[in-house]
């Protein structure tokens, strides 16, 4: 009799060479030139349920550019896995031709010459169409949000995220998780949550006082039935919160990835008749591929937060990973054949979002609208130009930060300058204005004051030790941060392969050319401390005036980090 690991083997292996994830079907007709709407959004329907996932979107409304990374370096037993393989070898691993349209949205190169052709991506008004056409196929269909939704824009800053809550409930999603929501504070986060029409969920958010949960306020998991199967959803939300994000804003929870706990659920919910158990997660890719090799019973993880798109599941054991990208880039659809309580199969499709391919549907057009129009004059009005490729994903640089560092060590008159490594922010091509919009999408926080202080040497490697553990450590359950610190002013060489306090060397002061000191004092300008009571100018207003100086923005491409160990 074969087993459920070889159905989901089958599938497995008809996603790859009969194109059935349905990615195959698009990156073929793309390269011919003949992509339509339709053709983006034909699916051959499958067994009897059907999942749609978006995560990260972070407050993108309208259309942008995005860039994936050229660099996602893996370590430990994911050396070399996806998703840490980037251009060309990406595009080998998955079939794709230099030049056609999948090329342009999943991989990184030639990004400014193909973003010319092919035009932006996103957009909620046609991840709405997407949505309303998989609804029209299937009724029933899940829609899940894997948060990272309520923050990274100009209307949701001023809007506490009530923009986003707006939008989000035009398009009916069944349930949410969440990560950066939790920087509103506390207080605004409950307010949304006690209001939503549709289910708040983390079986990893607990009381911080008493350790205990609060399935009130944030329900561990919500059953809905579909396609006559008895789905069980469990929320898991971002365990990190207060590592990565200041904890004075949200002191009354406490998170972690409670894998115990998520297995005590998963019983909880097979006990309970859960035919096809669900994890919509906030974890990460590699924390999640960990806590699915230790946690039994999870048919699907759609999972967040590292913003990597795949265009094939990855299957550890008899659990499928989904990954859908970020910003409103891709939605995805999972078709699962659920059978006597088992899930047997499964057909895939990760569809890009081509904003001048898809139509925007009306309704949610005029939606989005209704929330912009308040600020528009301020969005839209032009600071300057860029004559330069501006991205941010990468381990160790992009040029956002390269000139977001560049506008710390000007306006703040300092020799070192420090940018968090965070992964959202849009991107822009050569010959763009940049807007005041484009600023706030690089730099939009609840925490965004610009500090100037004065460091050690010392202190500073221990920094940079201590994020590129969250990074590097070989263990995913410790890799805790975004992407490493930028660093403007400062050079230095990282050996991934080292352990903890012996990964950074090499530090020097690029005006003078000199060895850092570790006894020697630095003037140090950054943004975005965790530490309560951290005074500045907001981020976006000193990168606002130092581009209004520059009129015209170059970053040429910079080599001052030496990477080793790979």
């Amino acid at each position: 009799m074969i087993s459920r690991r070889d159905f989901l083997q089958v599938s497995m292996a008809a996603s790859a060479m009969l194109g059935a994830s349905g990615f195959g079907n698009w990156a073929r007709l793309a390269a011919q030139q003949k992509l339509t709407q339709d053709q983006l959004l034909q699916f051959d329907t499958f067994g009897n349920v059907s999942l749609i996932h978006v995560t990260d979107i972070h407050a993108q409304l309208k259309p942008i550019y995005f860039r994936e990374p050229s660099v996602n370096i893996g370590v430990g037993g994911n050396k070399g896995a996806v998703p840490h393989v980037t251009g060309a070898d990406f595009r080998k691993l998955y079939g794709i031709d230099d030049g056609a349209p999948s090329h342009y949205a999943l991989s990184s190169g030639d990004f400014s010459a193909l973003a010319q052709g092919y035009g932006r991506v996103g957009g909620m008004d046609r991840v709405a169409t997407v949505v309303n056409s998989i609804r029209a196929d299937r009724p029933d269909a899940l829609l899940l949000d894997g948060g990272d939704t309520w923050h990274g824009s100009y209307t949701c800053y001023h809007t506490e995220g009530q923009d986003m809550v707006n939008v989000m409930n035009g398009l009916k999603p069944d349930a949410m998780t969440f990560h950066w929501e939790f920087t509103l504070g506390s207080e605004r986060v409950q307010e949304l949550v006690e209001n939503l029409p549709f289910a708040a969920l983390g079986q990893n958010i607990f009381d911080a006082e008493w350790d205990e949960p609060l399935p009130d306020l944030f329900p561990p998991y919500k059953f809905f039935e579909r396609g006559g199967v008895k789905i069980a959803v469990i929320g898991q939300a971002f365990p990190y919160m207060p590592i990565a994000n200041p904890r004075w804003m949200f002191p009354e929870f406490s998170f972690g990835i409670r894998d115990e706990n998520m297995q005590a659920m998963v019983d909880e919910v097979r006990a309970q008749g859960a035919e096809l158990v669900v994890c919509l997660s906030h974890n990460g890719f590699d924390v999640d591929k960990k806590m699915a090799s230790k946690v039994t019973g999870i048919d699907v993880i759609l999972t967040g937060h590292t913003h990597d798109a795949l265009p094939e599941p990855v299957l550890v054991g008899d659990t499928i990973l989904i990954a859908s990208g970020s910003n409103g880039k891709f939605v995805s659809r999972v078709d699962l054949d659920v059978q006597n309580g088992r899930m047997m199969g499964f057909r895939h499709k990760l569809i890009p979002i081509f904003s001048d391919v898809i139509t925007p549907a009306p309704e949610m057009a005029s939606l989005i609208d209704e929330q912009r129009a308040p600020y528009k004059a301020d969005l839209e009005e032009v600071i300057g130009q860029t004559d330069s490729l501006l991205y941010r994903r990468g381990n160790f640089n992009g040029t956002w930060d390269d000139l977001i560092c560049d506008a710390l060590l000007s306006e703040r008159e300092a020799d070192i300058a420090l940018s968090p490594g965070v992964r959202w922010g849009p991107s822009l091509i050569p010959g763009d204005n940049i807007t005041r919009e484009d600023i706030w999408n690089v730099t939009s926080m609840t925490y965004g004051e610009a500090y100037r202080s004065e460091m050690t040497g010392e202190f500073l490697k221990v920094i940079l030790e201590d994020v590129g553990d969250n990074i590097f450590n070989p263990d995913p359950y410790y890799q805790q941060g975004g992407d490493m610190v930028r660093v403007g002013g400062m050079g230095y060489r990282c050996d991934v392969s080292k352990p903890q306090g012996q990964r950074i060397s090499n530090m020097t002061l690029l005006s003078t050319g000199e060895p850092i000191d570790p006894a020697k004092t630095y003037v140090v300008a950054g943004w975005a401390s965790v530490n309560e009571g951290t005074e500045g100018p907001q981020i976006w207003d000193v990168v606002e005036s130092h581009i209004r100086k520059q009129g015209t923005v170059s970053i040429a491409p910079r080599d001052t980090v030496e990477v080793v160990g790979v």
